[in-house]
């Protein structure tokens, strides 16, 4: 990347541009891949999408009671903890794969996740 001891800018930016389109592709396709994670033995399940947001909760009929409300929040809670944490690990891997060998080596570029 460096001719006669200075930066090749135009090349240090293409390869970003280039890097940029494969992040964009990588968030097109993370919104329409999901996971789903469950609490309570599967009471309760949760499916979330690779961009870390809940797309659909099932809850079992067996486990709304009135009488055990808090029991249910909690089920609920935790099973979106669960779904979040596996799409956002997903998702983490995802773009590590897409920008492998991609990023520059330049001091002081610190882009989280990567």
């Amino acid at each position: 990347m460096f001719k006669g001891g200075t930066p090749n800018m135009q090349g240090m930016m293409k390869q970003l541009q280039k890097m940029q389109e494969k992040i964009a592709q990588v968030q097109a396709e993370l919104e329409q891949k999901t996971v789903t994670a469950e609490a309570g033995g599967g009471m309760v399940k949760v499916t979330a999408n690779g961009k870390q947001q809940v797309v659909k909760i099932v809850i079992e009929r067996e486990v709304v009671n009135p009488e055990e409300k808090d029991m249910l929040e909690d089920l609920v809670v935790a099973a979106v903890n669960k779904a979040l944490e596996t799409s956002s690990a997903m998702a983490q891997q995802d773009m590590q794969k897409a920008t492998s060998g991609m990023m520059p080596n330049i001091p002081g570029l610190n882009i989280p996740g990567m």
